[in-house]
């Protein structure tokens, strides 16, 4: 596919652009950190970017098309390196560190982002421009640019924002009335099975539904299907045997899951990751013989059109190098006065060019998935368990022989180095995807790549201090001294379990290789299900989330996706512009998962402010089964009630005459 011919001088890097993608990144960073943190799961922000950057910047002369396509490419970079919470609260649940320094944090972030970004661009003619891959977010945000480039556009970005804050109050008051006590935002119980046990339990929160509808109907059944595995099979399978005579039923179902049944999904997660990345082999070595040829072809003369300029290779690969310096004086001064003192330079040479080299694997892999299924489904967090195994293993060899000091230092050095290793992971996840829409509205790719990298600077001031709030009004499960509301962060438990388990030579592999035998299963069952027919898919690593993730979390995700897919039964059904109204239902579960989101993260402030988790209840512990009640019908018709105003929404979009105020009728 051909980049479009665009009309000459439109103004595309601006500082007002610059400026508002900033702003942008804080509100969605902020709100992809705590989604991490919370259930394990981060969104795709580049839609609902530019919607919000077209609504604004109509109102300045002079805006254009690539303009907008700059402010989603930052905002979606730096929202997007937020999932680097995937690791590193690791530091804090093993004890290593008990808050997150600023300056390293940032630094983290910023080596890891910078080597994604650098990574990445030498495979854009490859995997973008060169092939065709689908690109889900990127072919979508591109449309989304286009509508909003007429004047009739202007008014439907309007009714987008207008979707976006009506889910985001929506949820935000919501999670409120959860924080003053009046209603419960969580419901479970726990009950016997046999000589075993299980529980049953849904979340109350909308960014739940919002989640579910923008994964989709496949994902969502297929974690369904995990959380059937894991607490319908596996759970009452481990637990058997193991009560006493007054144990509580909730206490040891809860941890039997996370000691064992959990590990089953990690080994399915890796199992799957493992799979894509075999499937990809080829494709990927062809992109880049591809992109060597076109790089080849340019140094002989060959005239590039301005929407076909990268940052030239030089600089690139200069960069790649400049940036091992900081990442081995990172290294250095991790393990700069600990046990490791004096004997780490062996570990640190091997990991920088570990990270050197697997930077490189990973960019390619990340890129191509993300052109291939949407970056949103993308199996990051299968990537993530494969390289702080391999990471492990590499480290425990090169060091040798080491006494339980060490391996305590060992291992969060693991995670260390894991973080910039998975920082590399989630841009190159993610730049393709917004390089993909900057050709479609033809845009100037050096420029854009540069905005990829002042994403990244963004979100890399931006994503430590809210880590901090965080585990200053919560804490991490697992962590010393957590509390009982401490935060799953999900992925950074289970990698941290992961590098434990390599260096004090007892990790689960019963229960991963069960995992993985599982995952095999489903490997063979989706692959054969898709040859009979395209449209019925079973994601190995969905299974594997599903079978990993507390059922709170996935039970509602798989509600979300099968209201969503319903509603979307419901825009085709209508008729009239489809994708028009399937995007109104984006933004809508967009709001729903920002609003709460960001409520979530002042609600840490003040908790983290005041010492007091309770600070905002008014009510006592004697409304706990009232709340719970409450909260589901409440629940219930909150949720259908945004359906609703979708709908009203998703009809208004359409009108030629401007919609009058949701409010007047």
């Amino acid at each position: 596919m051909t980049a479009p011919d665009r009309p000459t001088g439109l103004r595309e890097l601006t500082i007002r652009g610059v400026i508002l993608g900033g702003v942008i990144t804080l509100v969605f960073t902020a709100a992809n950190v705590y989604l991490g943190l919370k259930v394990g799961l981060t969104f795709a922000t580049a839609i609902p970017a530019a919607v919000i950057s077209m609504a604004v910047l109509r109102s300045f002369a002079n805006h254009s098309i690539v303009e907008n396509n700059i402010v989603q490419t930052i905002a979606s970079a730096a929202g997007t390196l937020s999932a680097i919470i995937f690791v590193i609260p690791g530091l804090v649940m093993v004890g290593y560190w008990t808050g997150f320094p600023y300056w390293i944090t940032v630094a983290v972030c910023l080596v890891g982002g910078i080597l994604g970004v650098m990574y990445s661009i030498p495979l854009r003619r490859a995997l973008v421009t060169g092939s065709d891959l689908p690109y889900p977010e990127g072919v979508a945000a591109a449309e989304v640019l286009k509508v909003g480039n007429t004047d009739e556009g202007g008014r439907r970005n309007r009714i987008g924002l207008r979707a976006i804050t009506i889910g985001g109050i929506t949820s935000a008051i919501f999670a409120l009335l959860g924080n003053l006590k009046l209603i419960s935002t969580d419901v479970s119980t726990a009950f016997r099975v046999g000589s075993g046990g299980t529980m049953i339990g849904a979340g109350l929160q909308l960014s739940l539904i919002g989640i579910g509808h923008l994964v989709g109907l496949s994902v969502g059944i297929a974690m369904f299907v995990g959380v059937i595995i894991s607490y319908g099979i596996i759970l009452p399978i481990k637990s058997a045997g193991q009560f006493a005579a007054n144990s509580d039923v909730a206490d040891v179902v809860s941890t039997v899951f996370k000691d064992d049944v959990r590990f089953v999904g990690a080994g399915a997660i890796a199992v799957a990751a493992v799979w894509t990345l075999l499937k990809l082999i080829a494709p990927i070595v062809k992109g880049i013989i591809d992109a060597m040829a076109s790089a080849r072809a340019r140094r002989e003369g060959v005239t590039v059109d301005i929407t076909e300029r990268d940052i030239p290779f030089p600089i690139v690969g200069g960069t790649i190098v400049v940036m091992l310096l900081p990442i081995g004086l990172l290294l250095w001064d991790f393990v700069h006065g600990t046990a490791l003192s004096g004997s780490a330079g062996g570990i640190i040479a091997a990991t920088v060019l570990f990270i050197f080299v697997i930077g490189m694997v990973i960019a390619a892999v990340c890129g191509y998935m993300a052109g291939l299924i949407g970056s949103s489904n993308s199996p990051i967090s299968g990537v993530g368990i494969l390289a702080v195994i391999i990471a492990a293993l590499l480290i425990k060899f090169v060091y040798g022989a080491a006494d339980p000091q060490q391996s305590t230092v060992l291992v969060a050095f693991t995670l260390f180095a894991t973080a910039i290793v998975f920082g590399v992971a989630t841009i190159s996840n993610d730049n393709l995807q917004d390089l993909k829409t900057g050709q479609l509205v033809g845009a100037t790719p050096w420029k854009q790549q540069v905005a990829l990298i002042i994403g990244v600077c963004f979100g890399s001031l931006v994503i430590p201090p809210i880590l901090g709030v965080m585990n200053t009004a919560f804490g991490f499960d697992g962590a010393p001294g957590a509390g009982a509301d401490a935060l799953p962060a999900p992925q950074a438990s289970l990698i941290s379990e992961l590098a434990r388990g390599v260096f004090g030579n007892d990790l689960n592999w019963s229960m991963l290789g069960i995992g993985a035998a599982i995952g095999a299963v489903v490997i063979v069952i989706d692959e054969l299900s898709g040859r009979v027919n395209k449209k019925v898919a079973l994601p190995p690593l969905a299974v594997g989330m599903g079978m990993y993730l507390p059922m709170s979390v996935t039970l509602m995700i798989t509600v979300g996706a099968i209201l969503g897919h319903i509603y979307n039964k419901w825009c085709e059904r209508v008729g009239g512009d489809v994708g028009q109204k399937k995007r109104i239902g984006v933004l809508v579960a967009t709001g729903l998962i920002v609003g709460e989101a960001l409520w979530n993260v002042v609600y840490a402030a003040i908790v983290a402010s005041t010492g007091d988790d309770g600070v905002l209840a008014i009510v006592g512990d004697g409304w706990a089964n009232g709340s719970q009640i409450v909260g589901v019908i409440a629940f219930v018709i909150v949720v259908l009630g945004m359906y609703k105003v979708t709908e009203i929404l998703a009809k208004r979009s359409e009108e030629t005459d401007p919609a009058p105020d949701l409010g007047t009728k």
